[in-house]
């Protein structure tokens, strides 16, 4: 069992790195970025590698769409390299709003197009050539640096079939907005399933959730800016579809009754479920709620910062 964070770079890069170092020092296993509008992941993880010597660093997730799998496996091995073998590449479908309006692409089949961009990605980083595809082709090779076969390569799931097509062509999962209940009745069986494809088992597999973690005194601050957070997602196909089979499909249902009214549309949002999602409260409860997910099958929980809440005090007990 190993323990994760999510460190952005949102304000300071300088304090990031701060961040990413204290991380290391503590002995977390990884750092992941997320790739939003801000600065672009794949360099910031490009300080994070150079700032520091042993903690892996991961992209938790850059969209396929964004960038040609030959600019991905180029990149991807040239961090590799100068951080000692040390990068995690996660690679995310998106969404629409975010593929066809900020870069001009289009999601047309997901897990096909999934399937085919990593296995064109692996390709490149072993050294082999490329496979033909329907959206992407290339003939590129690396030139000057070595391949780089065994770097791990994540897919973020979410559905069924996307979890299948992990576990069957990844190295691990990276999950976001998933409870453990959840990764226990769906991503669990349905990665298992995708292995068995594969002819693999899970031993080796990573299963890494996302989980929002704050050490305080009072949950309420913590729960009011994760329901801001969680606004946008709550209107997204993909993860509205994920929230009703977790079982939350009453939230669902009262977030699209609120009629655009922000605060009721916050309200909304369940105490339940930000109980099960969220490793928030003192000492123990922040344990606890990292237990959580390990006991439904998650191999390597990350910590992720809740805003107004002091992150680097829940960094310091939280791989305790």
């Amino acid at each position: 069992m190993a323990t994760g964070c999510f460190i952005p770079a949102a304000r300071s890069l300088d304090s990031a790195i701060e961040r990413v170092r204290l991380a290391e020092s503590l002995g977390y296993e990884t750092v992941y970025v997320t790739h939003i509008a801000g600065r672009e992941s794949l360099t910031v993880l490009t300080a994070y590698a150079l700032a520091t010597e042993r903690i892996r660093v991961g992209t938790g997730v850059v969209p396929i769409y964004t960038r040609t799998p030959a600019t991905m496996g180029q990149t991807a091995a040239t961090i590799d390299e100068l951080s000692g073998g040390r990068l995690t590449l996660g690679l995310g479908v998106s969404h629409r709003i975010v593929v066809e309006a900020w870069h001009g692409q289009s999601i047309d089949r997901p897990v096909k197009e999934m399937r085919e961009y990593a296995s064109i990605v692996r390709a490149i980083l072993r050294g082999e050539d490329p496979p033909a595809g329907e959206k992407w082709s290339t003939a590129f090779h690396l030139g000057g640096l070595d391949p780089r076969p065994e770097l791990p390569i994540y897919i973020a799931a979410l559905s069924p079939a996307m979890l299948r097509l992990a576990g069957e062509i990844g190295d691990g999962v990276l999950l976001w907005l998933c409870s453990p209940r959840y990764i226990a009745d769906v991503v669990i069986p349905e990665v298992t399933a995708g292995r068995e494809r594969a002819g693999l088992t899970l031993e080796g597999f990573d299963i890494v959730p996302a989980v929002p973690s704050a050490l305080v005194e009072d949950t309420s601050d913590a729960f009011a800016a994760m329901r801001r957070d969680l606004l946008p997602y709550f209107g997204l196909p993909f993860y509205r579809a994920m929230l009703e089979r977790s079982g939350f499909d009453a939230d669902i249902q009262r977030f699209d009754a609120a009629g655009g009214d922000v605060q009721a549309m916050q309200a909304a949002i369940s105490e339940d479920f930000l109980e099960q999602l969220t490793a928030v409260g003192d000492e123990s409860a922040v344990h606890a709620g990292l237990e959580r997910y390990r006991s439904a099958g998650a191999t390597s929980p990350c910590l992720g910062p809740i805003p107004k809440t002091d992150f680097e005090a829940t960094l310091r007990i939280g791989i305790a």
